[in-house]
């Protein structure tokens, strides 16, 4: 017989849920502890059981009993619902990023310790932007924790960028700030190389390589005013670069960039009028 206890508590983000049979659910949870972890939560989609509100974008703690394939969740409660995010397609497109992100990074079973902390951290960030009336400003920042955000867990997952190393030489990767002819190339199967290289997909200027290497550390590059580094279309440039990075070293980019590169403006104009 298995050692493993026949119930455990857990607490873990609902990544995705789909129908599972006529009443119940099949959640994909991130969790600390074992990465990724399927469970079906019974009954789950009758209007009055317990376990109605655990979906989507949603923190839960319950316990898991040991089954046949899956574990079953049950005493299930939401410790918090980032489900407002809805609300804003500018905010709901990068919460949707990460949690696609995290499936194609994380097996499952396999913990990668920081994960969780992470996501909850910028989910939170997000949704502190709820209350942010600037509608332009909103959106840049949001796009710039999703930028960010990637950058660090590709980081965790052991298939970060190259940020500091010149593939030419393997020297370090120094942007000559103010030199605006200078360019750095992308050869997304293996890193950077400075100037342009043959092969490149994409390249960057010393100020667009410079923001990337500060991404990696915990908060957002901003000027001394509070005012955050780059303008729009730098980061959308960056994310681009992630797409290129992703495609080639997880297979597949996120399905979320397609609402991530639409034109937010045009939007926001139509849901505030």
């Amino acid at each position: 017989m298995s050692d493993q206890p026949r119930e455990r508590t857990l607490e873990g983000l609902c990544l995705r849920v789909s129908p599972l049979g006529e009443n119940d659910r099949l959640l994909v949870l991130l969790t600390e502890e074992q990465g990724l972890l399927k469970v079906a939560a019974s009954g789950a989609r009758r209007p009055r059981s317990s376990l109605a509100a655990a979906g989507g974008l949603t923190l839960v703690r319950g316990q898991v009993a040991r089954g046949r394939s899956l574990g079953r969740l049950r005493q299930a409660s939401v410790l918090h619902s980032y489900g407002r995010l809805g609300q804003r397609l500018e905010l709901l497109a990068p919460a949707q990023w990460l949690l696609e992100l995290a499936q194609l990074l994380i097996p499952e079973g396999e913990p990668l310790p920081g994960a969780l902390p992470l996501i909850l951290h910028r989910l939170a960030q997000l949704e502190a932007l709820l209350e942010e009336q600037h509608l332009e400003l909103q959106r840049l920042e949001a796009l710039a924790i999703a930028v960010q955000s990637s950058v660090q867990l590709l980081e965790l997952a052991g298939v970060g960028l190259p940020l500091t190393v010149d593939l030419n030489d393997g020297s370090a990767l120094q942007p000559p700030i103010g030199n605006w002819s200078w360019r750095c190339s992308l050869l997304p199967a293996e890193g950077f190389c400075s100037g342009r290289q043959p092969g490149a997909v994409l390249l960057l200027n010393a100020s667009e390589l410079a923001l990337l290497q500060r991404l990696i550390r915990p908060q957002l590059p901003r000027r001394a005013s509070g005012q955050l580094m780059g303008p729009e279309r730098v980061w959308r440039h960056l994310l681009e670069l992630l797409s290129f990075w992703c495609r080639e070293h997880l297979g597949r980019c996120p399905r979320a960039m397609a609402l991530l590169g639409q034109d937010w403006p045009a939007s926001a104009e139509r849901q505030s009028g």
